[in-house]
């Protein structure tokens, strides 16, 4: 199987957030893509929701999909260098669990910057691979610790 890809631009409202996730159901199953399907839209679900709420006023975001045999990697590219970070797990907390689901759900995850922002990615590895070993580095992880 070759390398798929596909990259999409959409605006940082609520709406954009379940395009985005019907968008990658969507590719996934035209791909006939061997990876959770579940397990990606939950993820991108939250990276999109991410940049909704912290990347207000921006005019576009993208979205990018590459799908090879051994991994699957999905992010999000936006205009704000505010990097994402992993919360402490608070009980009762409304919200704030994104990126926690993010850590614990994906194979690798990291942070780039990408033109005058960042790049948000996860990666999902085939199954019955284990960890996704794609070419260049892990990127950076912030946790709450980190940023304070």
């Amino acid at each position: 199987m070759s390398t798929l890809t596909a990259a999409v631009d959409l605006r940082p409202v609520p709406a954009g957030v379940p395009v985005a996730r019907h968008l990658v159901l969507d590719l996934l199953g035209a791909w006939q893509a061997p990876h959770d399907a579940g397990d990606a839209a939950l993820l991108v679900t939250e990276l999109v929701a991410n940049v909704v709420d912290h990347v207000a006023g921006e005019a576009s975001f993208t979205l990018e999909l590459t799908l090879s045999e051994q991994w699957l990697r999905i992010s999000v590219a936006d205009g704000s260098a505010l990097r994402p970070v992993v919360r402490a797990f608070e009980v009762g907390a409304p919200r704030g669990r994104g990126m926690r689901l993010v850590e614990g759900i994906a194979d690798r995850w990291g942070v780039e910057d990408h033109a005058d922002g960042k790049r948000v990615w996860f990666e999902l590895a085939a199954p019955g691979l284990g960890a996704a070993t794609p070419g260049d580095g892990a990127g950076n992880r912030a946790t709450e610790e980190e940023t304070a």
